[in-house]
């Protein structure tokens, strides 16, 4: 079953942040109980996949201001099909940011969310199964903005409150913190 390797990651993140359980477990079900969980066209919901892209020093965060949400958030998107959503946070970092060699710092998961989309255009309000995971620039850090950004921004880990009030986000970043401090 083309889902297995996601819900594989998901029980491993519950054993990784078992205070996050309740949040994995309707992760799993979503996806159990829907075959096309990685297809746009399910109007429900779907996943995305996304990438906590920090610089080489480990100290700041590559921001998108999301043209559509107009919010400052982590890069990501759709997975439009592909089950492999490292493959797909992968992806939506180089398209959104430009920046080459972007290196996983683990092949487990690094943080979920579950968010509503509100209704635009065709599409009625849904909600972003978000798989994130976690990446360090290894080449230049010079980035592009791309057409689905209004900015992009290398900011402060310690000046994120600057930026957003998003608790997920805050959440990576003190994920982040905690696994930087172990690495020192």
């Amino acid at each position: 079953m083309h889902r297995n390797k996601l819900i594989a990651l998901l029980d491993r993140y519950r054993d990784d942040y078992p205070e996050e359980k309740d949040l994995a477990d309707r992760f799993i079900e979503f996806i159990e109980n829907n075959a096309d969980c990685f297809q746009r066209s399910l109007l429900t919901g779907h996943i995305t996949g996304s990438a906590w892209v920090v610089d080489r020093s480990g100290t700041r965060v590559l921001l998108t201001h999301h043209r559509k949400m107009n919010r400052w958030l982590q890069l990501g998107g759709h997975t439009d099909g592909e089950p492999d959503v490292l493959n797909t946070a992968l992806r939506e970092a180089e398209e959104e940011s430009g920046l080459a060699g972007l290196k996983p710092l683990s092949e487990h998961i690094f943080d979920i969310d579950i968010h509503t989309i509100p209704a635009a255009d065709r599409e009625p309000a849904h909600l972003h199964y978000d798989v994130r995971f976690l990446f360090r620039t290894s080449e230049s850090e010079n980035y592009t903005v791309s057409s689905e950004s209004r900015d992009l921004a290398w900011v402060s880990i310690d000046k994120l409150a600057d930026y957003t009030t998003e608790e997920s986000m805050h959440r990576m970043a003190r994920k982040w913190k905690k696994r930087r401090g172990r690495e020192a």
